[in-house]
């Protein structure tokens, strides 16, 4: 049996565990674990500048693929800076693994150089955790961790790593596990039967049916079966901000993104329903508003994964605890088996109800000839990308623009903090999706606010040649924030105001990248047209727009779903 150290350990772990891209940062407590790095050589480490980041381009990694991502990060500090992007994976359900340094175990509660009890401070927002007090617990450690990570309800999985546990001179007999085997953890992936066929009965047999999607079916892959049942039945579909993609924004049975910011039409919709068919999503707060006026008269039928996820905010009647995917392809069989089948005239009416919805047209806006509107940033952005770019966003305004005016075919192309809502997210996690596809196009979209959040990181682009790019849709404000104190604080924009700004174009220039600046809406196509034609290169485009552009619809504050701002002066 071969002889390794447990920094030996980490590293051949991590490539027997397949993982090809390691996003990290050195420090005293995993030096050791670097140097077996150097001996291995095998896979790819990419030095961030900043261990936030770290975690977000694992996340980004993770959120394109559908692999684990996997971090490397020293003690105190290091593991520290990781905790706001832990928490953005949690609360999206993102599979990765963190590996932390730590003190020697002879230290822990010490208060030593560089300790902090990375266990306890990361136990509210990760899936699980573990801490190896010997060598010979690492190779078992790390396949559990990835395995938990990716199973079930995917998350974010801390492993942390004394400082002696890794030494170099000590050997022992190394084995990966080829299984794992966890008696209080067996996540559930079929359906149970009798409820499956309750639920197609009663979507069958529904006169206003709505199918509303969240980021669950993308984890499971589900984005076929999502469309199969969609057309069977002829339903109208919704997605959350996170399930964008799960069902093609393309499609003529789409109805919008709900919520929030979601569209009249698919709020409208929503409200209206007799039955909701909840495909991986938790009903948040973002989606039903006021929840003691959700939906009043519509029954629900819920699947979910996770079932403390079912029920915890709004009741469902017909709960489902499985895998989307399994679940499903059981209903597709079920009503397949069945003859079940919808009351065609009974669509048609709903149909003919949503498209006199649809024809209000809640998407429009006035352009203007002297200012760029931010809703024309996306647009030709979908119109140069041909609608096929991967496109992250970092959070505020724009990132409700990206979601409203970029129609995403395809699941895993829109890379976005949702629950979390972290700014800073968005070259990162950009940064992440390049690394796992070398060869697509891929671009962030951002704010003059959140954008300098991880700024550094073009450092790291330059280094590693990865030419995303980044279009920062600049109103010299915290957009979001302004909107609200213009909507709810009598206009009194207490800090929103950006009133010193750095010329993005010498900055970007000063990393070593291309900057443009763009502010004549003439301009605009040509430009970020010349901006993607540089396919090597990293091109930050500086986007000027007009300052006073609010995002709508917006439901109105502990109204019903269907209760919203059109417009700065029109509401339902």
């Amino acid at each position: 049996m071969e002889m390794l150290s447990g920094a030996q350990m980490v590293v051949r772990a991590l490539e027997d565990q397949g993982v090809e891209h390691v996003f990290g940062y050195p420090g005293g407590s995993v030096l050791d674990i670097y140097d077996a790095l150097f001996e291995n050589g095998k896979m790819e480490h990419v030095l961030v500048r900043h261990e936030q980041a770290a975690v977000h381009m694992a996340d980004g990694y993770a959120r394109s693929t559908g692999k684990v991502g996997t971090v490397l990060v020293t003690s105190g500090p290091g593991a520290t800076n990781c905790i706001t992007g832990i928490a953005t994976a949690y609360m999206d359900s993102i599979p990765l693994v963190i590996l932390s340094g730590q003190v020697p175990t002879s230290m822990i509660g010490e208060d030593a150089f560089q300790e902090t009890d990375m266990i306890g401070i990361s136990r509210p927002v990760v899936k699980h955790s573990f801490l190896c007090k010997t060598a010979s617990e690492i190779p078992d450690a790390i396949k559990k961790a990835y395995y938990i990570a990716a199973t079930g309800r995917p998350g974010p999985v801390v492993v942390d790593l004394p400082k002696d546990v890794q030494n170099p001179k000590e050997k022992f007999p190394y084995q990966y596990p080829d299984t794992v085997s966890l008696r209080s953890y067996n996540p559930t992936k079929a359906g149970h039967k009798g409820q499956i066929k309750r639920a197609a009965k009663l979507l069958t047999e529904a006169q206003r049916p709505v199918m509303y999607v969240g980021g669950g079916a993308i984890n499971a892959n589900a984005d076929q079966l999502v469309t199969k049942l969609a057309e069977l039945l002829n339903l109208p579909v919704t997605t959350t901000l996170m399930g964008l993609g799960a069902f093609s924004g393309i499609h003529k049975q789409f109805v919008g993104m709900l919520g929030m910011h979601g569209t009249f039409e698919a709020n409208k919709t929503m409200h209206n329903a007799d039955l909701i068919f909840a495909v991986g999503a938790r009903f948040d707060d973002r989606v039903t508003n006021n929840v003691a006026k959700f939906c009043p008269n519509a029954t629900i039928v819920h699947i979910d994964i996770d079932p403390t996820s079912i029920s915890k905010t709004v009741q469902a009647h017909v709960p489902i605890v499985g895998s989307v995917e399994t679940v499903l392809q059981q209903m597709l069989d079920v009503i397949g088996e069945c003859g079940f089948d919808s009351d065609k005239q009974a669509m048609a009416d709903w149909w003919s109800q949503i498209d006199q919805w649809r024809s209000r047209n809640c998407l429009a806006y006035e352009t203007h000839p002297t200012l760029i509107k931010p809703q024309q940033v996306i647009e030709t952005l979908y119109k140069v990308t041909k609608g096929e770019a991967f496109v992250s966003s970092d959070v505020g305004q724009h990132q409700m623009f990206a979601a409203l005016y970029y129609p995403f075919a395809k699941p895993r192309q829109w890379i976005n903090s949702g629950g979390l809502g972290t700014m800073g997210f968005g070259i990162p996690a950009a940064m992440g999706v390049q690394f796992a596809n070398p060869d697509a196009v891929v671009c962030c979209v951002t704010g003059d606010g959140s954008v300098q959040m991880n700024i550094q990181e073009l450092s790291t682009c330059m280094q590693y040649g990865v030419p995303i790019k980044i279009i920062s849709i600049n109103n010299r404000a915290l957009g979001m924030v302004k909107q609200w104190q213009k909507m709810f604080y009598g206009g009194r924009h207490s800090h929103s105001y950006m009133e010193s700004l750095p010329d993005f174009v010498k900055l970007a220039e000063a990393y070593g990248h291309v900057g443009m600046a763009v502010s004549d809406p003439a301009e605009l196509e040509s430009a970020m047209e010349k901006a993607f034609a540089m396919k090597d290169r990293l091109v930050f485009m500086d986007i000027s727009v007009d300052p006073d552009e609010h995002v709508y619809p917006m439901q109105i504050k502990f109204g019903a779903m269907d209760e919203m701002w059109l417009s700065k002066t029109e509401r339902t």
